[in-house]
């Protein structure tokens, strides 16, 4: 087989009569009202894509158009590509998802857990079970990330000894441990709070396989997939492409203009390796290598030959794993009728307005404005990309999916 970015990566559209300008001009007007510097979205039907446009700048101050080899920072939609690779793992029989996650990874043994009532870090419990390995894919384990409550007991002390946004200098054997040292925020299995745990999914690969993370993701991902541009940074050869990112000038009012840079292209904080290989928002990817392994998803595992997983896996993965009653939550986002498998949000019960074809959609997104979904009951899968921080969740990625049903669902 041939593979390669000439082969596989291609983003070109078949031939059909459906009317995207719609869509077009309401993300384009993002860029216009100088919400967003830059957007791309796709819009597939079965793995053929349908609308493929970018909008908008590589650096605004500049003036360069957006190109459609642009790479992206994917934070959070990494941990897509780290739960299918723990996956592999598992059809190779490597462990089982009711594994104690301690039998691979010592340091998890015997977790303390923060009391309902906790005053101070020293508040805490022994777990009442261990943490199990179907819990680190559906981070339902305990874990927390530092950042997303902020003023909780248990993020100020994950912020005292990890600060996942900023600091990349330890490795993730050095981050897991950190990790272990810190209480639960629940007792494992019983809630659903987003955390660490895909980190702590990309540690256990590396100790299960023997290799780097990074070299495992090139050896059985990346590489037979031609998706040459993935990497956990950018080189200087390829610093042209590579998309300035903006923070809005108001944090709290997502819809207000005006933005500011916050990661220089060329000299950011993506332009030399890292340390840490973050499987929880470390990659770099385009829209084109990024849609490849989403294409071999949204294939039943496979696509051009390769076969990532088999269809009875991404069946488990697309399958609630959380406790009875227990959804997906955030203080800051609005996520109704959502539950999470293996690595994907589940849109299990449809809202109020939503169309048909939104139920079973499973899900992520990335920090800074990159979101991916796939619909099987409408046979649709769309992507959006920005490079705004923070972007996830942000409004243009709701008219986008909303206009995306309209047009092709």
């Amino acid at each position: 087989m041939k593979t390669g970015e000439s082969i596989i990566n291609t983003l070109e559209t078949i031939d059909h009569e459906l009317d995207f300008a719609p869509l077009h001009q309401r993300m384009a007007s993002y860029v216009e009202q100088d919400i967003l510097s830059c957007c791309s979205t796709i819009i597939m039907r079965g793995t053929d894509i349908l609308d493929y446009k970018t909008f908008g700048y590589m650096d605004k101050d500049r003036g360069t158009a957006l190109t459609e080899d642009a790479i992206y920072r994917m934070y959070s939609n990494t941990k897509i590509v780290t739960s299918v690779a723990l996956m592999m793992l598992f059809e190779e029989g490597k462990f089982a998802l009711d594994d104690e996650l301690s039998r691979y990874m010592p340091e998890f043994a015997d977790p303390k857990v923060l009391r309902s009532d906790a005053e101070s870090v020293d508040d805490v419990e022994a777990a009442t079970q261990p943490i199990l390995i179907r819990h680190i894919l559906s981070h339902s384990a305990g874990l927390s990330y530092g950042f997303i409550e902020p003023e909780s007991i248990v993020d100020q002390a994950y912020a005292s000894k990890l600060n996942v946004l900023g600091d990349f200098s330890v490795d993730l054997e050095e981050f897991c441990s950190r990790a272990a040292s810190l209480p639960l925020a629940y007792q494992p299995g019983t809630s659903w709070r987003y955390s660490v745990a895909t980190d702590v999914c990309a540690r256990l690969i590396e100790v299960l396989s023997g290799q780097r993370f990074d070299e495992f993701l090139k050896n059985r991902i990346f590489n037979p997939l031609g998706m040459s541009d993935t990497d956990f940074w950018v080189p200087p050869e390829k610093a042209d492409r590579f998309i300035t990112m903006y923070a809005p000038t108001d944090l709290l009012d997502p819809m207000k203009p005006g933005m500011v840079k916050v990661d220089d292209p060329v000299s950011g904080s993506y332009n030399s390796p890292r340390k840490l290989l973050s499987g929880g928002g470390g990659l770099v990817s385009t829209m084109g290598d990024y849609m490849t392994f989403i294409r071999a998803i949204v294939n039943n595992g496979s696509w051009q030959g390769v076969q990532l997983l088999q269809p009875q896996t991404l069946q488990l993965m697309r399958t609630n794993q959380l406790a009875p009653g227990v959804g997906v939550s955030f203080p800051m986002w609005d996520m109704p009728g959502t539950v999470f498998g293996l690595g994907f949000a589940l849109h299990e019960t449809l809202q109020p307005g939503e169309p048909a074809g939104a139920k079973n959609e499973y899900h992520w997104g990335g920090m800074a404005g990159t979101h991916t979904w796939m619909a099987p009951e409408a046979g649709i899968t769309g992507m959006c990309s920005t490079q705004r921080m923070p972007g996830f969740w942000h409004p243009f990625s709701h008219e986008f999916k909303a206009l995306a049903y309209q047009i092709a669902g």
